[in-house]
């Protein structure tokens, strides 16, 4: 049978499709070098990528500039091309207009130019990235409704197709990336039936059906080959040709799902194993408008989704409405096929990655962690195994490790993708596994091996040394070494002006700046050495900055209860009592850390935290670790009294307290219902099973838990809108707090779904 035609812009997309091959193995340089010499749409957008990569990873101002630059000349090339509009050969049928694949490389260009406005964290960078995407709104509205005019299934994610082992790919080399063909006359087979799920309305919601993955993987296992049936004559036999094409087919039991998806041209012949394990020729251009268009739609929806309440509101006025939901089915959707190295795919899957990690780091709590976790592992397995050797891939591993609490074997995946015989040419990508690895190791109080692993950083890249000099201190003031501690809190008074992003300064350092003035404005009241003013820190610069990172929220519970210990030991003693507190001091009379200290030999000395400003940060990390404990009851004791001082209107410096210890408040409280239900859930389980040879089971209440849910996650969402209002964008790194509140209000809202609870 005579092969299909190939479509004319198909080699093009192979070509950039083999670069980008490259880039996804770590390997940017050879990357560069093929995408370099070409104008076409497609190898300037692969350009473009890799600086736009550089830029988002590195944060430097350089790389930003050239990421805008050639990423705008890849949107005035794609939208030259998608102007022409040349159209197909007559001997090529297909079901979109011509010239399609440039409005999406276009829409693409648009997408990102917005996104590196972005990077400075600043509203007004915010502000800026949303005008931006402005243009990309009706691009992404009229590709979406050509594509998918009635909508994406809701199927929580279609990963489970690019897991199964049938549909791993072999080669692992970008040079071996499109070569390999299906010998043509394979026979027929009956595409999966899609089945749709109940409809969810955020992350949790997609993770909490994807529970199902594993199952429905083994049914589709044992299922019995099916039988081709007869086809009517004239009519065409689904094939495993195009990738998407195997969503649609013949017979009652696909209807739900051709009724859902845009079908694509189905033939018999040649194929190319790159993406989906089959491709007609031409096959591979239509696939692009299909992963293509779910990617964009995803990405410009997720990322309006993301933006801070107070630009969202803005947008919305603006006639802007984003579905996080609808975006998280659509990248799913185009990263089902990211293990066959479809770019889209592979790009989906990274933006899905990106997402799962910032959730699971920086929300506080899932509605259903483990499905996050599940959905989160599947995405890195589908890319992992195609480029092993990628540090992105290897970076999202390493945080899945440290999000399950097995920091140790985080740190063993980072240091081995850190090993020298690795190919090590995308500098950016290596420089997050060192940042990741530092961020890991000072979780661990490994203190000595987290400074070094920061000041590598300031070799890596020169986005914020002034933020690597202020953690790596906060380490040697840990271990004692506070001549260290002071020589690095020197060298970032001696870097000068503070970073820039996007003629912005960066906010940790607006944050860094107040805190080394603090420092000195102490010492010099205390009447200490100015040149010494290290002496007047108490609290870990390190740890104080690790609260805007959530730091303290995954470590092991002995990690937990050596920070209560040190945080404990400062003066003035604590007012506040804990079975953790009280087990490091068990005489009622002694110091916290069990020192008799009789009053009569009490010096008369100046106490370690002189000033409401340290006194509520000290109550904020020991709210944060009491929690981890699940020591609840402490917890929400400490965090009331950090937002006791807010609230007395005496912060003048940490403004940020108040924000974030309210909402870490409201935190608590729903995870002590969640312990409490787990708790009362175990132990009717054991009674129920004791019952068998004689008592009664206690039961399990489900209306009780019900309404202690309610009531729980209403008080939580008051918390949080105050969250809200004690963080304006005058304070510092409030766009951070304001990004959490928004993750776990949507946690909150699928919790309430799933239960049938009123919002």
């Amino acid at each position: 049978m005579a092969s299909r035609p190939e479509h004319p812009n198909a080699a093009l997309l192979e070509s950039a499709t083999k670069g980008f091959g490259f880039l996804f193995a770590n390997d940017i340089v050879a990357a560069k070098e093929h995408f370099g010499g070409n104008e076409d749409p497609f190898h300037l957008m692969g350009l473009g990528v890799c600086s736009f990569l550089e830029a988002v990873l590195g944060m430097e101002t350089n790389l930003v500039t050239e990421a805008s630059r050639l990423l705008a000349l890849s949107e005035t090339a794609s939208r030259k091309y998608a102007k022409a509009k040349t159209k197909h050969p007559h001997h090529l049928h297909s079901k979109y207009p011509p010239g399609m694949e440039w409005e999406i490389l276009n829409a693409d260009a648009v997408v990102l130019l917005g996104l590196t406005n972005a990077l400075s964290e600043s509203y007004m960078g915010y502000l800026q990235c949303m005008y931006a995407l402005n243009n990309a709104h009706s691009k992404f509205t009229k590709l979406y409704k050509t594509v998918f005019p009635n909508g994406i299934p809701e199927t929580p994610l279609l990963i489970q197709d690019a897991l199964s082992p049938s549909s791993s790919s072999s080669s692992n080399s970008p040079e071996d990336f499109l070569s390999s063909s299906t010998p043509s006359g394979s026979s027929a087979l009956a595409p999966p039936t899609l089945r749709n799920k109940a409809s969810f309305s955020s992350l949790a919601s997609v993770s909490s059906v994807s529970s199902g993955i594993s199952s429905s993987a083994a049914s589709a296992t044992n299922t019995p080959p099916a039988t081709t049936p007869a086809t009517p004559t004239g009519a065409l036999t689904p094939t495993r040709g195009s990738f998407f094409s195997r969503w649609i087919g013949g017979g009652p039991t696909s209807a739900a799902a051709a009724a859902s998806e845009p079908s694509l041209p189905l033939h018999h012949g040649h194929g190319h194993a790159g993406l989906g394990g089959g491709h007609e020729p031409g096959g591979v251009v239509e696939d692009l408008i299909v992963s293509g268009t779910a990617f964009g739609f995803g990405l410009f929806n997720l990322v309006f989704s993301l933006l801070p309440k107070k630009v969202q509101g803005l947008v919305g006025f603006l006639g802007f409405h984003h579905d996080r939901p609808l975006a998280l089915r659509a990248l799913s959707l185009s990263a089902s096929n990211a293990s066959k190295g479809d770019v889209h795919g592979v790009f989906s899957g990274l933006v899905l990655m990106t997402y799962y990690g910032v959730v699971l780091l920086l929300s506080g709590w899932q509605a259903d962690e483990e499905g996050i976790v599940k959905v989160y592992e599947g995405v890195i397995d589908a890319v992992e195994k195609r480029y092993p050797e990628g540090a992105l891939w290897i970076l999202n591993r390493a945080k899945i490790l440290r999000m399950t609490h097995d920091p140790d074997g985080a740190i063993r995946v980072l240091k081995d993708g850190l090993r020298p015989e690795r190919t090590h040419s995308f500098a950016q990508a290596d420089m997050m596994l060192y940042f990741e690895l530092a961020w890991t190791l000072l979780a661990q109080r490994r203190y000595q091996e987290a400074a070094d692993a920061f000041l590598k950083m300031t070799e890596l890249n020169s986005w914020s040394h002034a933020t690597y000099y202020f953690i790596a201190a906060g380490c040697y003031f840990s271990l004692g070494n506070k001549d260290k501690a002071q020589e690095l809190l020197d060298a970032i008074m001696k870097l000068g002006d503070m970073k820039k992003v996007g003629g912005k300064d960066l906010p940790t350092e607006v944050f860094i700046k107040k805190k080394l003035e603090f420092y000195k404005e102490k010492q010099t009241r205390r009447g200490g050495d100015p040149a010494k003013y290290v002496e007047s820190v108490k609290i870990s610069p390190a740890e104080e900055l690790a609260i805007f990172w959530n730091t303290h929220a995954r470590i092991h519970a002995s990690t937990a209860k050596d920070h209560i210990k040190e945080f404990a030991s400062l003066t003035p003693r604590l007012s506040i009592s804990s079975p953790e507190l009280e087990e490091l001091s068990p005489d009622s009379k002694s110091g916290p850390t069990g020192t008799p200290i009789p009053k009569s030999s009490q010096p008369k000395i100046l106490d370690d935290l002189d000033n409401p400003e340290e006194l509520a940060v000290r109550s904020l990390l020991l709210g944060v670790c009491h929690k981890t404990l699940n020591s609840y009851d402490a917890a929400k004791k400490f965090l009331e009294d950090a937002v006791g001082y807010h609230e007395k209107g005496v912060m003048k410096v940490n403004t940020w307290v108040g924000g974030v210890a309210i909402f870490e408040w409201g935190v608590t409280e729903i995870r002590e219902v969640e312990w409490r239900e787990r708790q009362a859930r175990t132990s009717s389980e054991s009674s129920k099973s004791a019952s068998d040879d004689a008592g009664t089971p206690t039961a399990f209440d489900e209306e009780f838990w019900k309404t202690e849910w309610d009531q729980a996650l209403t008080s939580a969402s008051v918390k949080f809108d105050k969250a809200m209002s004690y963080s304006p964008n005058t304070v510092d790194l409030s766009s951070r707090l304001d990004s959490r509140v928004s993750m776990i209000r949507d946690e909150v809202r699928a919790k309430r779904d799933k239960l049938g609870l009123k919002v």
